[in-house]
This record gives structure tokens, sequence and C-alpha cells, in this order.
């Protein structure tokens, strides 16, 4: 009898410890930016791009998830100066995401929450170097 492909199973640690936060920050940047990959083109796509089709609700959906990493930083100290980095990034793919078929493509070349990743990793791996995860 053939076996059956087993589910894919994760689990998201819901600590407050830097290692937790990162874990939850680098499963959503994932997510909402490099879930797949559009066939012959080899351009990683993700659900910020997809939910960003859905006029408005779309905007305050992807906003919202944009808004819940910044959220996070802010919980493990970053400096402000950071933290409005991080904003600035999450307002201006919200503002250029509210421009219809434009913003759908621009999604797929702004990427705020690989962006904030990108900030909040760098702060992590100076401040808590105990979180960094060696991949390979």
């Amino acid at each position: 009898m053939p076996r059956r492909p087993e589910p894919m199973r994760f689990s998201l640690p819901a600590g407050t410890d830097p290692a937790a936060v990162r874990a939850r920050v680098v499963m959503l940047e994932r997510l909402l930016e490099r879930s797949f990959t559009i066939p012959g083109v080899n351009v990683p796509v993700g659900f910020d791009a997809i939910i960003g089709l859905v006029p408005v609700l779309g905007d305050v959906v992807t906003t919202a998830l944009g808004a819940y990493v910044v959220w996070e930083a802010r919980n493990l100290g970053l400096p402000k100066w950071k933290l409005a980095r991080m904003g600035a990034n999450v307002l201006l793919d919200t503002a250029i995401g509210a421009i219809p078929l434009v913003g759908d493509a621009a999604d797929i070349l702004f990427r705020s929450n690989t962006r904030n990743l990108k900030i909040l990793t760098r702060h992590l791996d100076k401040h808590h170097p105990e979180t960094r995860v060696i991949e390979g």
C-alpha cells in the first residue's frame, strides 16, 4: 500500500524572547513576500501581492501585518530611528499599494517586510547574537 505524504507541520514560538520574535517575523516575511515563485520568470511572490489585489481591504490587511512586525521590533527595544524607518517602509508600501494596478505591480518590487526584517535581524545579530540561525 503506498504511503500518503505527511502534512507539513510547523510551529511558531509564542514567547517574547528575541529568538521567538525572530522566528515569527522570519516566518511572516516568508509568507508575505516569498511564498511561491511565478513559473517562467522565477520571481518570488507572497501573499502581500495577492491580498493587495483586493481593493481597500487588501491594503488594510497588508498594512496591519506590516505594522505587526514594527510592533514586535518595538517590544524588542529597537531605537526610535529604526522604528521610524520601519514605519516609513510600511507607509510607503501602503501608499504605493493604494494605486490601482501600478501598486499591485510595485508590491512585487518594493518589499517592505523584507526590508524591515533586514533592519530587525541586524539589530538582533548585534544585540542578541544567540538568536542567529546558521543555515546550510
